[in-house]
Formats: structure tokens, sequence, C-alpha cells
């Protein structure tokens, strides 16, 4: 039998059952098995065969990657290689037409610039990595709706590139997204347009529709049309923080724990677990609206590891479990509004001292031309000074606009008067200065001056966080009295930087802080 691969970014090769194929390590790529038309057909539903691969490399290494239904008689195994070398696979299965196929792959060395999944660092657990040892730092993006953009084009996404381009841009390398949303529960903005508004979507991931459900299938049409949106963020080097349930989008569930919710959930399992930009989340606010208990998400949480055989990342969207149940999630998310932002996210630091922490609501809800949903804070300044103090308190942050956080998206960023453009210019100088400086190798939460916040790698870099109300900075360097220090203003809102200026260090250093419209980043680096 000829079995059809698919590299992903690359062209459509075929390989014979027991051949060989030559491939990268990283790449996602699908083998392609074709059921017996007759077998297939008996079945009662063909998404519940079982099929597994079995892959190994020449160290003996094994993984077992479950497959699964692509409608038809055709049925996938997603495979991305952990490492170069030549890999064996042998597939097992309940049809006999998908059982004992066998195939090689040579894996060659990575293409520049992949770097394999998101990781926490073995060495400093409240940290990222990509699978390279390559630092993740994660500015992350909500748009719960990104999924639809371009559901209902059968051949192309040119509005989900657009959008996700407009993000790549400007820095950000993490959205956090729904498997699916249906629409909102709060009143609409009168102003909002039909080619705004994502709402109610024609599509479903089941039979039927929300209105009408047929819980008792999968409509692999809607999932196919999902891969692409994973796929071009995973081009883009975008992570997909993809929220698998929403109790709150209005959406018509199966029954929790029931046969169709299962189904659903071990195939999103089995689908998307190879892609290598990929982090999981049981739920958005997965304990707010009494749709189930802690006892689901932890039974959740352990179905998902037994079906995800590369270990991707798995966090909760929900302060109380995570807290509560710290050891079954990577990485903790929280969702606290606090208008004293860095003291409440230096305890969760404190308190969650062995963990990676995403603020992935913190109250700003940037404004656009609609009125979405407004939260506590709506000023892009605001919100940035916000994420700014996530950052500071050794903590990572989620930026929220209303013109695409929930159903309203507007993907054309740039065909908006300069006025109601959101600020993600901010959040691109976030980044470089992220990059420039390496923010997630220096240390948070020490007393380094008389007032704002600092992060300092212990050795004679410090960056400091200076308050829009400071006109005098007193630094505390007192291992570093008597030499000599350069003093840089960053300006976070026009990525500015002023000329270095060098100080001596007395007993007790002062700076005289910059007028400013706003908060300012001192970056000190002692000589």
């Amino acid at each position: 039998m000829i079995c059809p691969v698919i590299v992903q970014g690359s062209e459509t090769v075929r390989v014979a059952d027991g051949g060989s194929l030559s491939v990268r390590q990283w790449d996602v790529i699908d083998l392609r098995f074709r059921g017996d038309e007759a077998q297939v057909r008996e079945l009662a539903n063909p998404v519940d065969v079982d099929l597994v691969a079995t892959f190994q490399d020449e160290a003996g290494t094994r993984l077992s990657v479950d497959g699964f239904y692509n409608d038809g008689c055709e049925y996938i195994v997603r495979f991305t290689p952990p490492s170069s070398g030549q890999w064996s696979y042998e597939t097992e299965s309940s049809m006999s037409s998908l059982d004992g196929k066998t195939g090689t792959l040579v894996v060659e060395s990575p293409q520049v610039g992949r770097r394999g999944g998101i990781v926490v660092d073995a060495k400093e657990k409240t940290r990222f990595q990509y699978e390279s040892g390559d630092s993740y730092y994660p500015i992350a993006f909500e748009c719960d709706w990104l999924f639809a953009l371009d559901a209902g084009n059968e051949s192309d996404i040119p509005v989900t590139r657009q959008f996700v381009d407009t993000l790549a841009e400007n820095g950000f390398n993490q959205v956090v997204m729904n498997v699916f949303a249906y629409d909102v529960n709060w009143k609409k903005d009168e102003r909002l347009t039909a080619d705004h508004d994502y709402g109610s979507p024609s599509v479903f991931p089941f039979g039927g529709t929300n209105e009408d459900p047929d819980f008792s299938r999968l409509n692999i049409d809607y999932f196919k049309r999902l891969d692409r949106v994973i796929e071009y963020l995973d081009q883009k080097d975008i992570v997909a923080h993809l929220m698998i349930y929403v109790w709150n989008k209005r959406v018509n569930w199966p029954e929790a724990d029931s046969e169709a919710d299962n189904r659903y959930f071990d195939y999103v399992a089995r689908r998307y677990q190879a892609y290598p930009n990929l982090v999981w989340d049981i739920s958005k606010e997965a304990l707010g609206y009494g749709h189930n208990d802690v006892g689901y998400i932890s039974q959740r949480i352990e179905r998902l590891r037994e079906h995800d055989a590369y270990d991707r990342l798995v966090t909760v969207h929900d302060y109380s479990y995570c807290r509560r149940f710290v050891d079954k999630v990577d990485f903790v998310s929280v969702q606290l509004w606090s208008s004293e932002l860095y003291g409440v996210m230096r305890k969760v630091r404190s308190d969650m001292p062995g963990k990676p922490i995403l603020n992935i609501e913190h109250g700003g809800y940037e404004r656009g031309p609609y009125v979405v949903f407004n939260g506590n804070y709506t000023s892009p300044e605001v919100c940035l000074e916000r994420s700014y103090q996530c950052v500071f308190a050794g903590t990572y942050t989620t930026h929220y606009w209303q013109g695409a956080a929930w159903n309203a998206i507007i993907a054309d960023i740039e065909s908006l008067p300069a006025k109601v453009r959101p600020r993600l210019d901010y959040y691109r100088h976030m980044r470089t200065l992220a990059d420039r400086f390496q923010f997630d190798q220096l240390i948070a939460g020490d007393k380094k001056s008389n007032a704002g916040f600092c992060l300092h790698d212990g050795k004679g870099k410090l960056i400091y966080y200076v308050p829009r109300e400071c006109d005098f900075l007193g630094l505390r360097l007192k291992e570093f009295q008597g030499r000599t220090m350069s003093i840089t203003w960053f300006n976070p809102r026009s990525g500015e930087y002023t000329e270095s200026e060098s100080q001596k260090i007395a007993q007790w250093p002062a700076v005289e802080v910059p007028s400013s419209d706003g908060f300012q980043v001192l970056i000190v680096q002692i000589q």
C-alpha cells in the first residue's frame, strides 16, 4: 500500500509501506493511512478506531503516538521527530487494514530557526525554554475566536494570515485561543458590523449545529480548518495556547464525561499533540460557571497526559484550581485584576516558587472601535503599565484588545484610523527590551532602589521600572560603591533610548528622572 506523507510546510511526498522518508527534526509529519472501505463502512463511528504508531530510534528511544480519523477512509498519525537520526515505526490498530504498517524516517538536523516544543527550564523552573535549549519569553495575546476568521473558507486563510502577521510583527509569541467558542453573553455594541462579528459562527466541531447538535459524531472538516490556523502560527513562531473548553461563551457542549465529551476531548489531544508550538489549557475560567468540579478538571488533565505522547505543557485558566492542585499543572495561569498588581504578582510568585506564572487576564482590556468588554482598565498606557508590572514581578503577561479578544475581531488593523488603532507597538518595544537584556535570565523582587521595581542579574546589570510620579530615584548599590555605572533611560511607549551617561557610585547614589508622560525604564550597567 502507498501511504502519502505530508510534511508541514513542504511539498507532499509519498512513501511505500516499509519504505524510507527523509524529514527534519521538529517538523510536523502526517503519516496518512487508508483503511479498508468495507471495514470503515461497518463502523458505528470511525473516530473510535484505535490506531497507534510506535516510533523507535537507533538508541532504543520509543514514542507511541495515537492516530486519528481524518474523514472518508483516511487515518493519520501526526509525528514530530524529537531528535535526528533514523526512526522506524510500526502501527497497531483495532482495524486490521491499519495494523502492522511499517516504515523508516531518516531525520536530518532541524531547519534554521526550528527549536522544538515549549518546555519548562530544568535548571530554573520558573522559566520557559524551547526543546533546543533556547529561551522562550512569552508575551501573549488573547484571541478566543481566532479559529473563526477563515473557518468558512474551504481553500485558504487570508484573514488569519493578515491578523497573525500583525501579531508577529509586534512581538507577540503566544496566542490564547479556543478550540471553539460560540457567542458572548453580554450585550453587543450596536455599532458592531457583521464583517467584524465572528460570534454565532456557522461552523461547529460536532455534527449538526450549536443550536441542534449531533454529539454522536465530530465534524472532521472543522478540525481540518483549525489545523491551518495552528500550522500558520507555527510558521510564525507563535505558540497556540489552546483552551479545549469554554463554559461562558454559549457553546452547546455534550454532558461532562459522557461518551461524546470524551470522544471530542481525546480527538483534540490526538490531532494537535504533535505541534511543537502548542501548550494545553483545559478550559477558560474552568471552575467559574458551575459546569463541573475540580475532580472533572483533574480527570481531564490525566486523560490529556495519557494521549499526549509529547508531554506538551498543561495549565488551567483558573487560579483557584492551580493554587490547590499546583502539582497537576506545568505552569500556573492566574486571573488577577488587583489595582496594586506588582505586589499581588510577587505574592503569587512567592507562593508558587517552582512554576512559571502567566497572568492570563490582568483586567486591562485596551479600548477599540467597539465596546466589547471593558473590565477595569481600557487605556492602552495603563494596560501596558500593568503588563510591565507582571514582567517586573518575575511573571508573564497577556494583552487583550477589545477589537480582537472575543467575538469582535478587526483583522485589518492597519485600516483603522490612528486614534482607534491598538497600541501593539508598545509590545513590540517590550519584546525588543526583553530580548536585548534577557529578561528571563534576571532576578525579580530584590529591593535595589527606594521606589519602583527591579530586575537584575546579580553581577551588575539592573533594569528598573520607575513610576511616573518619581522625580528622583535612590539606588541601592552598596556592593558596587566606588565603581562607575552607565545610565540609560528607555521610553516603553516610544521604544526610544537616551544617550548613556556615566556616574560614580557614591554611598547613596541617586538619579534624576527625566520628564515623561508615564512610567519609564532605567537601565544601569556597572562598569
